[in-house]
C-alpha cells in the first residue's frame, strides 16, 4: 500500500521532471535560435570565418568562467537555484546578440549568452541526476531528448522566419520573452540539490582520486569530442549549407533542422537502445555513424547527400553525452555534483570552445576541411566507448 508521504514525494519528483524538461527544452530552443540566424547576423555585421570564430570565442570565454563559478555555487545554494538564474542570463542575452552593431559587442553579447549557457548546462544535468535517482530509473536521454526537441522547434521556426525574412532582432527578441516566462513557472518545481544534502552528510569525503581515476578520465573525452562535433554542427552547419554550398538561408536553416530531428529521434529511443545493446556498444556504433555521416556531408556537394549526412550525424551525436552523464552519476553515487560537473565540463568545454577552433581553422583551409577535425574526434570517441561499460559495472 502506498502511503501519503511517498504519494507526495511521487507528486514531486513528477513535477520535478516536468521542470528539469521544460529546463532543457528552453535551452535547446535559445541556443538554436541563435544557430539557425547566425549567418544572417555574419552577413549583418560583414564577418569574415576567422573574425565569426572570435565573436563565438566569446562563448567559450564567458561558459568557461560560468561552468567553474556555477559548479562551485550550486554546492553553496542549490543547482535549482543557480540554474534558474543562469537560464533567466541567457535569455536576457539573446536578443541583444541580434543589436549588436560591432564585433566587440557581439563578442560581449556572446559571452553573456555563452555564461547562461555554459552555467545552465551544467546545473540542469546535476537537477536531471537528482530526479533519475529520484525514480530509480534511467531517464537522463528524457531530458535531452526534451532539448533536443526545443532546438528542432527554435530550428523549424528560425527556418521559417529566415526564409519570411524577419528580423533577427524581433525574433531573438519574442523567443526570449516567452523563455524567461516558462522558466519562471517551472522553476518552483525543481528539487533541492543533492549535492548540498550529501555535502552535509559528509562534509570531510575526498573526491580526488575518483577526480583522476581512467574511466572518468575516458568519460570526460567522449563527453569533450561529442559535444564539440555537435557545437561544431550547432555554429557551422547551417553556414557551411548557406556559404561552402550556396543554399540560401532556408534551405541553410533546413539542414539544420534534419540534423536536429535526427537527434531527437535518437534520444527518444536511447533508453531503449541501451538496455537492449549496452552503453558501450551504443556509444562506439553511434560516434563511428556520425563519423560516417559527416564524412558523407563534406565530400559530396550534392545537396540531398548533405542533408542525408547530418541526418546521420544527428543520429550518431544523439546518445553518447546522456550516456556519459549516467555513467559519471553512477561513477561516485554518494556525491552527485562533483564526477558530474567535471564530466559535463570537459563536454561543454569541447561544445563551446568548438565553434571558435572550427573558425579560426576555416579561416586557413576552408570550412570544408576544418569540419573533418570533427570526423577525427568522432572516432576518438569511439575509441574510448569501453569506459561506459566500465561505469556500469562500478554501479
Amino acid at each position: 500500500m502506498i502511503t501519503k508521504s511517498q504519494q507526495t514525494d511521487k507528486r514531486r519528483s513528477d513535477l520535478a521532471r516536468i521542470a528539469v524538461s521544460v529546463f532543457f527544452f528552453l535551452n535547446g530552443l535559445m541556443t538554436a535560435t541563435m544557430s539557425t540566424r547566425l549567418p544572417e547576423l555574419q552577413m549583418k555585421l560583414a564577418l569574415p570565418s576567422g573574425q565569426l570564430g572570435l565573436a563565438l570565442l566569446g562563448c567559450t570565454v564567458g561558459g568557461l568562467l560560468a561552468m567553474n563559478i556555477a559548479s562551485r555555487l550550486s554546492r553553496h545554494y542549490g543547482s535549482n537555484v543557480i540554474s534558474t538564474v543562469a537560464a533567466l542570463g541567457m535569455g536576457v542575452a539573446l536578443p541583444l546578440m541580434a543589436v549588436a552593431p560591432t564585433l566587440p559587442l557581439l563578442f560581449l553579447a556572446l559571452a553573456s549568452f555563452g555564461a547562461g549557457s555554459g552555467a545552465m548546462d551544467i546545473t540542469m544535468n546535476m537537477q536531471g541526476a537528482d530526479v533519475e535517482q529520484a525514480y530509480g530509473r534511467s531517464i537522463l536521454n528524457s531530458f535531452h531528448a526534451c532539448f533536443s526537441v526545443g532546438s528542432l522547434v527554435g530550428a523549424s521556426l528560425g527556418s521559417i522566419l529566415a526564409a519570411l525574412h524577419v528580423s533577427p532582432d524581433l525574433h531573438f527578441l519574442s523567443i526570449a520573452i516567452c523563455a524567461c516566462a516558462g522558466l519562471i513557472g517551472s522553476s518552483c518545481w525543481l528539487l533541492p540539490s543533492r549535492s548540498i544534502q550529501n555535502a552535509r552528510k559528509q562534509p570531510t569525503q575526498k573526491a580526488l582520486p575518483l577526480h583522476f581515476s581512467r574511466p572518468l578520465i575516458l568519460l570526460g573525452i567522449i563527453a569533450f569530442c561529442a559535444f564539440l562535433s555537435v557545437g561544431a554542427i550547432f555554429d557551422w552547419g547551417a553556414v557551411y549549407l548557406s556559404s561552402t554550398l550556396h543554399t540560401g538561408a532556408g534551405l541553410a536553416a533546413t539542414g539544420f533542422t534534419a540534423f536536429l530531428l535526427c537527434m531527437t529521434l535518437g534520444r527518444s529511443a536511447g533508453d531503449r537502445l541501451v538496455m537492449r545493446f549496452g552503453a558501450a556498444m551504443l556509444v562506439c556504433s553511434a560516434c563511428l555513424l556520425a563519423a560516417i555521416g559527416l564524412t558523407l556531408a563534406l565530400v559530396f556537394t550534392w545537396t540531398p547527400m548533405v542533408l542525408f549526412g547530418l541526418s546521420l550525424v544527428g543520429i550518431g551525436l544523439s546518445v553518447p553525452f546522456p550516456l556519459v552523464v549516467s555513467a559519471a552519476g553512477r561513477l561516485a553515487r554518494q556525491d552527485t555534483g562533483s564526477p558530474l560537473a567535471t564530466v559535463t565540463t570537459w563536454g561543454y568545454f569541447g561544445m563551446i570552445a568548438g565553434p571558435s577552433m572550427i573558425g579560426f581553422i576555416a579561416d586557413r583551409v576552408g570550412l570544408r576541411l576544418a569540419l573533418f577535425l570533427v570526423v577525427f574526434l568522432c572516432v576518438l570517441a569511439a575509441l574510448c566507448a569501453p569506459a561506459a561499460s566500465t561505469a556500469e559495472k562500478i554501479e
